[in-house]
């Protein structure tokens, strides 16, 4: 009985891993779809590309990408500030959490429980709810269509994602490691440089990209805080739905040159990544 018992179990295991392989494809596949379309439309012309139902099959062209690289306003200025803007706001974060999650976990402080909540409260007020306050102190300040005034939103818009992040992965630590390090000398700064950041260096990367992601995409403060001298990327998108009508080609093309720096850091640091997200989910 046990014997005949033993491969119809490893049998029906064998057929429910392949069941949810399969849901994991068609999961992963709905949500590239949206992007995949995104990127053939960018090589259609606008009129194959406004046509309903959409030509899928029509000519491939570069007109979308020649349009947005020698339109009338240059992209590059919005690209650069959002590339400006995300990796100054991503360093400082990372120099801010890296400290306050060891505060939190390696070294806790008292009631560090009331600490979390209170970084986590600060993400529960709607953005919309701050925004005249904020335009109002940048105005008063002088800072508006500044991109410093961006990289200081960014930073604390960030900060309590970060903290919360890197004190799970900090908390990963062997205490016996911190222990050689104090016997041998070495100070906090030398700690956290030489013993816990080769550790958790998979964690700071996914905190990392995480926090850049989040500014690079950022839209409302952009949209609102800056005009021509700050603009970003992602309000530069919104400058091709025009009074004339959506040049949906374009506006394609656009998006897709605007995903790429996310896209190539996604890729190029997707081991760490998932290295990172999954260092502190089990104890």
């Amino acid at each position: 009985m046990t014997t005949v018992a033993a491969p119809l179990n490893k049998k029906k295991e064998g057929r429910g891993g392949a069941w949810l392989s399969l849901l994991a494809w068609v999961i992963g596949i709905l949500f590239v779809l949206p992007v995949l379309w995104m990127v053939l439309t960018s090589f259609h012309s606008e009129a194959n590309a406004a046509q309903n139902p959409p030509a899928v099959f029509a000519p491939l062209t570069l007109e979308g990408y020649r349009e947005f690289f020698s339109g009338g306003a240059s992209p590059w200025p919005p690209l650069l500030n959002s590339l400006t803007a995300s990796v100054v706001s991503t360093a400082v974060v990372l120099l801010l959490a890296i400290p306050a999650a060891y505060a939190l976990s390696i070294k806790p402080v008292k009631k560090w429980s009331d600490v979390l909540f209170f970084f986590l409260s600060t993400k529960m007020l709607p953005v919309v709810a701050g925004l005249l306050p904020l335009y109002l102190f940048a105005q008063n300040a002088g800072l508006l269509d500044n991109i410093w005034l961006l990289i200081i939103f960014y930073t604390s818009m960030n900060l309590p994602i970060a903290v919360w992040m890197m004190r799970s992965f900090l908390s990963e630590v062997p205490v016996e490691m911190l222990e050689a390090a104090a016997v041998d000398g070495a100070g906090l700064t030398k700690t956290l440089r030489s013993v816990i950041a080769p550790v958790v260096m998979p964690g700071i990367a996914a905190t990392a990209l995480i926090c850049f992601i989040f500014s690079w995409n950022e839209l409302l403060f952009a949209r609102v805080l800056t005009a021509t001298v700050a603009e970003t990327a992602p309000v530069f998108l919104t400058s091709f739905v025009t009074s004339q009508g959506l040049f949906l080609a374009q506006l394609c093309a656009a998006a897709f040159v605007v995903s790429l720096p996310v896209l190539v850091a996604g890729f190029a640091a997707q081991d760490k990544l998932v290295q990172g997200l999954s260092l502190g989910s089990v104890k």
